[in-house]
């Protein structure tokens, strides 16, 4: 079963407080990207500005080179997840025990350039790989699906993963991404730059519960 989660990209508190109500009316899980300004080459609003509805599902996606050093207040926050890229120079394998043990699922991204057998010993561990498709720190982008041969290989190496996408999804894409076994897309742009935000959302759930035509 795949969910559409929506995404929040925003560079000040206004513009983030701006995306959470146009959200709240109906978002469920929420994705939510933060960035250093090192690892993704754009500032995006830290740990210490974010708070959420507490009915929502938060997921964090930590874009930082060092996430060792945002993880104590990235838990505080009580998400329902925190991502962390494998392409990182930290113990991978001690962040993801870390986020575990304060009772918070633990996500890894892999950039397009990644290739799921080097970071086995990762995905093992991890309750959600992300196939990331973007360009980090943008929202909007292009799908790259060439990208969901990643789903099967990461399944190979941890058949129970929760499998995630972030990039370019769109009405026209995302029943392919929900068919090849992708759980969790994120979506920026193709919700938070419509006008009817709330239908942009319905419209792209229809699309990944539609049956297949024959």
């Amino acid at each position: 079963m795949a969910v559409i989660t929506p995404t929040i990209t925003t560079e000040t508190v206004d513009e983030y407080a701006a995306m959470v109500d146009r959200l709240k009316p109906f978002a469920q899980r929420v994705h939510v990207d933060i960035s250093d300004g090192e690892f993704a080459p754009k500032f995006l609003l830290g740990e210490a500005q974010l708070s959420w509805p507490q009915q929502w599902q938060v997921d964090i996606h930590a874009m930082v080179v060092r996430p060792s050093e945002h993880l104590a207040q990235l838990i505080a926050l009580k998400p329902n997840m925190i991502i962390f890229h494998v392409e990182i120079e930290e113990d991978r394998s001690a962040l993801i025990a870390q986020i575990k043990a304060a009772g918070i699922k633990a996500g890894v991204a892999l950039l397009r350039t990644t290739v799921p057998s080097t970071v086995a010993d990762v995905i093992k561990l991890a309750d959600h790989v992300m196939v990331f498709s973007g360009e980090l720190g943008k929202i909007g982008g292009t799908a790259s699906l060439m990208q969901l041969e990643k789903v099967r290989l990461i399944k190979a190496i941890n058949p129970a993963v929760e499998i995630g996408w972030d990039g370019g999804v769109n009405t026209e894409n995302a029943y392919t991404l929900a068919q090849g076994n992708v759980n969790v897309l994120n979506v920026g742009g193709a919700i938070a730059e419509t006008e009817d935000s709330a239908a942009a959302f319905e419209a792209l759930t229809n699309e990944i519960n539609k049956h297949g035509v024959i």
